[in-house]
This record gives structure tokens, sequence and C-alpha cells, in this order.
């Protein structure tokens, strides 16, 4: 992606005055934030949480960020904070970036063919236990999601970091033995025993009834 078709952020310097200010803005329909990086200071602003809003769902990885009418600065999202509730955003921080030099950033992992997927048609139930994952992309390069194929996975079967084919010039940088999904047996009725104490009582159930060589006393 070249900047010039990044998405603009404007935004208004702002002086750090605590909780009590950030509440003040929030009502007035800002969000507070601050820019990070590029072997500069901090610099704390506020930006309208519509504004905000459009520029997270129309940009790729990079946004111009500019302070005051000045000049942009190309910058990518280092966190954002949501409210408990609502899910609104209440606070946003910025990372100033060289788009020639790479950066590491977590990025949704987004499964694909899961309805296809063969244990989950044979019953199965799928646990998606990472949602995000680190990158080290440029910039310009960093996808908005990574996606994997989970379509092959059977009952019992899981798959993991290193088996995720990520975009081209997107590295993965988590370890690549960590498992991403798996897909569980179905689980059983709960009668209150455990699995193996029910596998047990069937297995002994099988072997007692086998020829019924001591039959009950009457």
């Amino acid at each position: 992606m070249s900047t010039d078709q990044s998405t603009v952020l404007q935004a208004t310097r702002r002086e750090p005055d605590g909780s009590r200010g950030a509440r003040r803005l929030r009502r007035e329909g800002y969000v507070p934030g601050v820019v990070y990086g590029g072997g500069e200071d901090p610099i704390p602003f506020r930006v309208g949480s519509r504004e905000l809003r459009n520029a997270l769902a129309h940009a790729g990885a990079i946004i111009e960020l500019s302070l005051d009418g000045e000049t942009t600065t190309p910058v990518v999202l280092k966190e954002r904070v949501r409210h408990p509730v609502n899910g609104s955003i209440t606070h946003i921080d910025l990372l100033r970036v060289d788009l020639l030099k790479p950066i590491q950033t977590e990025v949704p992992l987004e499964l694909t063919g899961i309805e296809e997927c063969v244990g989950i048609v044979n019953g199965g139930i799928l646990e998606h236990a990472v949602r995000e994952i680190t990158i080290e992309a440029l910039p310009g390069t960093i996808p908005e999601f990574v996606q994997h194929d989970i379509s092959k996975l059977d009952v019992g079967e899981h798959t993991t970091i290193g088996d995720i084919t990520p975009p081209e010039g997107v590295s993965l940088v988590a370890e690549p033995d960590t498992v991403v999904a798996t897909i569980h047996a179905p689980r059983l009725r709960d009668t209150g025993q455990s699995g193996a104490e029910a596998a047990e009582i069937e297995t002994e159930t099988e072997v007692v009834g086998d020829g019924d060589e001591h039959p009950e006393e009457s």
C-alpha cells in the first residue's frame, strides 16, 4: 500500500490531564489517544469518535495521522481499548513507522472452511484457541487479517501456527507449535461420571455379561 492510498486521521493535541479529563473528552464525543515511536516523544491527542471509527474501518495497515492540521505522519494501530459493555473505543495508541522498515504487530487470525470441516461434519466441536497472531512485515504490506483453512481437520486433530501459510512478504513471529484450533470429540451426555469412568463401567459390564459364568444366587 502506498501512502497516498492511506486513510488520513485528523486529530488535535491535548494536555494529559488524567482519567477525569479522559471521561470529559468521551462525554464530548472524543477518544483520547497517544502516538509513540519514531525517535520522538509521545504526543497525547484527541480525535472524534466517528472520525476514528471511519478511519479504522477503511484503513489498511497504515493511517496518516495529522495533528492540528500539520503534515501527516504514517502510523499503525498499536492498541485500542474498548468499553467492556458497549464495545466503543475508549482509548487508542498509535505507533509512528518507517515505511521501509519491517515492524511486528498483531493481526486477527480468521479460520476458513469451518462449514466443510471434516471433524465438525462428523459431530466434533471446534475450539478456536488463538484469535490474533504476531507477524512481521513492512508497514505497507501488513494484512488486515491472516486466514487459515481448517476444512481437512478431523475429530481429535489440531492445527498450529506452523501450519499457517502467511501472505507474501509476511512472516509469523509466534511459536510454530502453538495450537490455534482443535476439533474435540462430541461431549458425553451428562451422567454425573467422567468419560473415563463411563468407559470403564461400560467395559466392565461387557466382561461380566460374557458367558454368564456366575449367575445370581436366588
